[in-house]
């Protein structure tokens, strides 16, 4: 019996990457660089899991007299990222996938439990539900893990292993839902199943292990089983 549904958050749950690059491309202008992220470096760096990580990534590639960030310097400006995102968040910028908020509320209604496995960090996930549903993530979500509460990021399945043992499940009562490649083979490290909707910035990833690919999760679009586990109960 399905008993959770344990959701990614930046691209599965909104398309939230266009306000994190504007979070990013604001917090370099008011640093002093010369650091401009657009549409086409985003998807790439997308590829490395996390922000700090991903300006790390970015600075390998940049001229050898260029500027470059210590990791306390980037440690810093991704703290102010984060509020930037935040207050993006805040005025209302962001809106939920279709059928998002219908199946969190329908799985609630059926007994089933909503988790959170995500490579952001807690600030943003609150950001997020503050914006989406108007409350605390944890009156959305029974149980968070997010990435700095693990010390490996997707890929690796750490955050999920964490969002498992928080819910006390065993992997094969959940469900995973991920828009990324990385995300799928973290949730699959740790066992899971894993239904993807891919995002704006993972269309072109490589799905082929996952169990399920849909372009949303509107009730049309659900699996048999999970419509009938979750959609028929509620």
């Amino acid at each position: 019996m399905l008993k959770a549904l344990i959701f990614d958050v930046d691209g599965t749950l909104a398309e939230t990457e266009e306000a994190h690059r504007a979070a990013f491309n604001a917090t370099f202008r008011a640093w002093g660089l010369d650091w401009n992220w657009s549409r086409e470096d985003y998807a790439w760096l997308l590829k490395t899991t996390g922000g700090k990580e991903r300006m790390k990534r970015f600075q390998q590639n940049l001229p050898q007299d260029a500027r470059r960030l210590t990791d306390d310097e980037i440690a810093a400006l991704h703290k102010e990222k984060t509020q930037a995102y935040a207050d993006i968040l805040a005025r209302g910028e962001l809106e939920l996938r279709p059928g998002v908020a219908e199946l969190i509320e329908a799985a609630k209604a059926a007994g089933v439990r909503v988790a959170v496995a995500t490579t952001t960090n807690t600030p943003n996930v609150e950001a997020l539900a503050q914006c989406c549903w108007g409350r605390p993530a944890t009156g959305v979500f029974e149980v968070i893990a997010a990435g700095d509460m693990v010390t490996a990021k997707k890929p690796a399945p750490d955050v999920f292993l964490l969002a498992l043992e928080r819910l006390g499940l065993p992997a094969g009562d959940c469900i995973a839902f991920e828009d990324s490649r990385n995300g799928v083979l973290s949730a699959q490290g740790a066992g899971l199943r894993v239904l993807v909707t891919p995002s704006a910035y993972t269309q072109a990833d490589d799905f082929g292990s996952a169990e399920w690919v849909i372009s949303d999760l509107r009730a049309e679009n659900l699996p048999g089983m999970l419509a009938g586990a979750v959609m028929a109960r509620a």
